[in-house]
């Protein structure tokens, strides 16, 4: 029997906003379900109610379900009221406008609709997507309407449980310091959960639907490399497509077919929306099984590619066919695959701008820096989340004599081409990856033999990522971050008998040697990220996970030696997996 005494157990500001629910105008329905897990997992319940969610590198991110540290439309409420109080302020007495866009998960055109009413309340604009759509669709449209942010419901690769609420800003990319954390303290500020809500019918609320796609599509075509070719020959790559029941069925087959690759098969299972992502537990490309049935069917088809795509496609993975198996490639190869296509493909046609950059982050493979830098182009290296890829094009654009960004990549699937949009773009890059496995068909080669070729021009450059999974719960999100505090102040002094040369410390913005020369000052923002260099130039970073209980590790290292690509890339794998593993074993000791 549920009884409001076994309530003392829990913190004082647990109990505070437990109180506040129960004790608000909020749905009967909520108010039960608040008294069950009370009486049958209370441990849930203060799970529930621990923090307030807030953003971080994905943004507003979390299981759904009651509480103020869970996805419902009271929370979505309240950070979309923070959210307009702070547009208020940044733009007074201005007319406001913001984007709203939604995945295929549970909860997701709900929580989209209930943003719309509070923004359309508050006097505020809102385009209002129909149907789901991709994120990169949202990033471009907040572009095209100009539009001063956007929203997209969406927990991207998360599990099904999952829901998340990405905020953009008026250029079309995550929201930064400042805009990010004065969301956060608006927000804060927001102490009662009743919200003044208009009707989807408001004069305020405009539906946007199918009539925007072509713009988006006419958008990608300028990025051709080989708009000839792909038009004439495009039809001799047969590519298996799946969005993982997710938004790439809107737009990607269209913008394949728009560059001249019209030999798509679907994987039918995985073609339909479906937020129960029945076929998948985690409907992430980076995970070998959520591309088990795609690879089926490459394989039956004797097809050429695999293109997946996350839910909500910012991401893709690519299986391509090598001499009748396919191999998968994971997303620092991708990275410096379509690295080096996109800027042989520029020189080759005298296109290579003096100043163009490339930009990845610092947990993504180094071979990045060593092609730009061959073909005299800037390098740049930021804080992992693709805001901050964003973030540089946007300082790019309003610094006059700036660079021109080229290529974004993160380790984790994600890449732009193109400035249409200011985030991770699947969509784009589907069509990128297919003209690329067309120009090595044509060679008589396939993305494989590209990829050793890389290797055989700058070295071997290997890179794996493991982590520390954990319950998500507060206890172990606290342990996560003890176990940070503890690696900071006693950094391994060697790994794998391998010294430490330095360790970089974004948390307090220090490089600190081993041999005791001065500490040098980083100059990305502050974050808590660790990396140790060692001496024959390997990497480990350690930092924890934005969105998901992780402790996330990485691991990167290379060789310039000559002989077989294969057994080099076997014993640079191997010699990660040692490398990684000691570094656990070092946190657990």
């Amino acid at each position: 029997m549920y009884s409001p005494k076994m309530m003392d157990t829990f913190p004082d500001d647990v109990q505070k906003r437990i109180q506040v629910w129960l004790h608000s105008t909020i749905d009967e329905n909520t108010k039960e379900t608040i008294r069950q897990l009370q009486a049958s997992n209370p441990q849930g319940l203060a799970d529930a109610f621990s923090t307030d969610l807030s953003f971080g590198t994905g943004g507003m991110r979390g299981l759904m379900g009651v509480g103020t540290n869970r996805l419902n439309v009271y929370t979505i409420r309240i950070a979309t009221a923070g959210l307009a109080h702070y547009l208020r302020r940044q733009f007074q007495k201005k007319p406001i406008s913001v984007v709203i866009g939604f995945d295929s998960r549970h909860h997701s055109e709900e929580f989209a609709q209930e943003a719309a009413r509070v923004l359309a309340a508050q006097n505020i604009h809102v385009f209002l997507l129909r149907a789901i759509r991709p994120v990169p669709f949202v990033s471009f449209l907040c572009r095209f309407k100009n539009a001063n942010a956007a929203i997209m419901i969406t927990a991207s690769h998360n599990p099904a449980e999952y829901n998340g609420y990405k905020v953009y800003w008026q250029d079309g990319a995550q929201v930064v310091h400042p805009h990010d954390q004065g969301i956060v303290d608006e927000v804060q500020k927001i102490k009662s959960l009743e919200q003044v809500l208009a009707s989807l019918d408001d004069p305020e609320v405009e539906r946007v639907g199918k009539e925007v796609d072509p713009e988006y599509i006419h958008a990608l075509r300028p990025l051709q490399h080989f708009p000839d070719a792909n038009h004439q020959y495009g039809w001799k790559v047969h590519i298996v497509y799946t969005p993982l029941h997710g938004t790439g069925i809107t737009l990607a087959p269209q913008a394949l077919a728009d560059w001249g690759f019209s030999k798509i098969s679907l994987v039918q299972k995985q073609a339909v929306p479906d937020g129960n992502f029945p076929t998948v537990h985690y409907p992430n490309p980076e995970y070998p099984e959520a591309l088990q049935l795609g690879t089926a069917l490459l394989q039956k088809a004797n097809a050429d590619l695999l293109i997946a795509n996350d839910p909500d496609a910012d991401r893709i993975g690519v299986v391509a066919m090598h001499h009748g198996s396919p191999v998968r490639l994971n997303g620092n190869e991708m990275a410096a695959l379509c690295a080096e296509f996109i800027c042989a493909s520029l020189q080759k046609q005298r296109r290579l701008p003096k100043r163009g950059a490339l930009v990845t982050t610092i947990v993504s493979t180094e071979l990045i820096r060593e092609i730009a830098h061959s073909y005299g182009l800037a390098f740049f290296e930021v804080l992992t989340g693709f805001k901050y890829i964003g973030e540089k094009i946007h300082e790019w654009e309003i610094s006059p004599n700036s660079y021109a960004f080229l290529f974004g990549a993160e380790e984790s699937y994600g890449y732009l081409i193109g400035t249409h949009a200011r985030d991770k773009d699947a969509i784009a890059m589907s069509c990128l990856v297919a003209e690329m496995a067309l120009q090595a068909k044509l060679q008589g080669k396939t993305l494989r033999d590209h990829l050793f070729a890389i290797y055989e021009k700058y070295g071997v450059f290997r890179e794996m990522e493991q982590s520390l999974v954990f319950d998500a719960t507060q206890e172990h999100l606290t342990h996560i971050q003890q176990m940070m505090e503890e690696l900071r102040k006693h950094p391994p002094q060697e790994i794998m008998n391998i010294p430490v040369l330095y360790t970089e410390d974004y948390l307090t913005l220090l490089r600190t040697y081993a041999d005791g020369r001065p500490q040098e000052k980083l100059t990305l923002p502050s974050s808590n990220v660790l990396v140790l260099r060692l001496q024959d130039q390997s990497r480990i970073v350690v930092r924890p996970s934005g969105t998901e209980p992780k402790l996330k590790l990485y691991g990167s290292t290379r060789d310039k030696n000559k002989g077989s690509i294969q057994e080099r890339c076997s014993q640079l794998d191997q010699k990660l997996n040692l490398l990684i593993r000691d570094v656990k074993s070092y946190i657990h000791s």
